[in-house]
């Protein structure tokens, strides 16, 4: 036997577990507090130590029960292996996200799209004729993978500015689902400002299980990060819809913030929990933002980036407001001492918050989870679809050599078998591969955040002693 590699432990300093050490294993998710004589038992096997007594034995028994010890290092790999062929090879669900439109009605100052220019005239927007083969698409895909649930997201852009075809693939898809027996729900990523009751009661019949809706801050903070493209502020109406809609359908809360925004987070965490709709807020998440002064993108390719921690464009598709706010989208690239700090400020007003470990591996790992351009093409993460050269199919089944090539490319994905060693794969699957495309020019490479991995750890452990000391 011997310790696994996917181990992490906290000593908790507080006076009543003084001495206890918080155990986190990150393969098998099972977490204890034990004494610091129990910690020390899995020092002692690492050291190759024996002479264990009853006591020990037993405690070691349900050490590896937990999977805090393994046989041998060759068997956990083997079994890393697997859960990572496993989650891409997985049959259970099927996901995809539509871009309804590449136009969007906001001029975000950190987005391509904040130029304030004519680009809506010339952004992609979806047809009615390829939403009716988008939905005979997945149709297809129903039929040859047999899910037990499917998921829909509507992205953009700003989807709502696309409503009949977001209206029909809501119907037509649940349609398809309800004939084969499959469990659908939607999603919404969007600003807010046209999520009106209206919207929510048209997709509720249709599986609409709620929206992500992005504050930038404060209300003076918000408004000058999110106007409208003529300027005007967006707070206030996007708070009045949150308000309208709150009964209605779950809400989540997502944000991104910099250094001249960061100290406006208090007061929008305070001014939210004042708000009668604060206790139906399913989640409240945010993270950092680097701006990154850019040319006019070519017209006809999506005019949003993704920026890392070194400020350099991760090119693709707007990130900021994208993803449920579990995965390791939600933080791609930007993970620092600043997004740990108000997520503590965040769980500190009561609301349930991303804990910054069960971040991963998302859907780009995830072989029957596919992002759908306003045109039709095919890419593995919404984060790829403002380079159409990351294409890797079409919804019209054209093969081209280039989006063969980028299939396997992304096929082959796997930056985490780099990492050997280290603790956080099965939650971080290496980073983030939009920004390792643009940053290290290798889908492969890792992008690395372990720092805060850790710090989320810290955050468990807390929270563990905390409940122990409760009970």
């Amino acid at each position: 036997m011997q310790p696994s590699m996917f181990n992490v432990s906290v000593p908790l300093d507080s006076a009543s577990r003084d001495g206890d050490v918080f155990l986190i294993n990150t393969f098998t998710d099972a977490q204890l507090i034990v004494s610091r004589d129990v910690a020390a038992l899995i020092d002692r096997v690492a050291d190759g130590g024996g002479g264990f007594n009853q006591t020990e034995r037993e405690a070691l028994s349900s050490l590896a029960e937990h999977g805090f010890l393994v046989p041998d290092r060759e068997s956990e790999r083997q079994e890393l292996e697997a859960f990572f062929r496993g989650v891409r090879e997985g049959t259970d669900k099927l996901a995809v996200t539509v871009l309804t439109t590449l136009q969007c009605n906001f001029a975000c100052d950190y987005c391509f799209q904040g130029d304030h220019g004519d680009y809506n005239k010339f952004a992609a927007k979806m047809t009615m004729e390829t939403a009716a083969r988008v939905v005979a698409w997945t149709e297809a895909r129903m039929d040859a993978l047999k899910p037990s649930t499917f998921q829909l997201t509507l992205f953009g852009g700003e989807p709502l500015l696309n409503l009949p075809v977001a209206y029909y693939l809501a119907e037509h898809l649940w349609n398809a689902s309800t004939r084969r027996g499959i469990r659908m729900t939607i999603s919404l990523i969007t600003n807010g400002l046209l999520l009106t009751p209206e919207v929510v009661d048209r997709l509720l019949p249709f599986g609409f299980v709620g929206a992500k809706i992005t504050l930038d801050g404060d209300r003076d903070t918000h408004n000058r990060m999110r106007p409208l493209r003529g300027g005007q502020g967006t707070f206030d109406r996007i708070i009045a819809n949150l308000r309208a809609v709150a009964g209605r359908c779950t809400i989540a809360i997502g944000g991104n913030f910099d250094e001249t925004s960061i100290d406006s987070y208090p007061a929008l965490l305070d001014f939210l929990r004042e708000q009668d709709f604060a206790d139906r807020l399913s989640r409240v998440s945010f993270k950092p933002i680097i701006r990154e002064r850019s040319p006019q993108p070519p017209k006809g390719l999506i005019p949003l980036t993704v920026v890392g921690a070194e400020g350099k464009p991760l090119n693709g598709t707007c990130m900021t407001s994208a993803g449920s706010g579990t995965s390791g989208c939600d933080s791609c690239g930007v993970l620092d001492d600043k997004w740990v700090a108000v997520r503590e400020e965040t769980k500190k007003r009561g609301f349930p918050t991303i804990d910054g470990v069960h971040m991963g591996p998302c859907q780009i790992h995830r072989q029957h989870s596919y992002s759908i351009g306003p045109e039709g093409s095919l890419y593995a993460c919404p984060g790829f679809t403002g380079d159409p050269s990351q294409s890797t199919g079409h919804i019209d089944g054209r093969e081209e050599e280039w989006r063969t090539l980028a299939s396997r490319r992304f096929d082959a994905i796997a930056a985490w078998r780099e990492c050997d060693g280290c603790a956080f794969i099965p939650v971080c699957a290496g980073g983030c591969s939009v920004a390792a495309h643009t940053e290290l020019g290798n889908l492969n490479r890792p992008n690395c955040h372990k720092r805060s991995f850790e710090a989320g750890v810290a955050g468990l452990a807390r929270e563990a002693a905390r409940l122990a000391a409760a009970n």
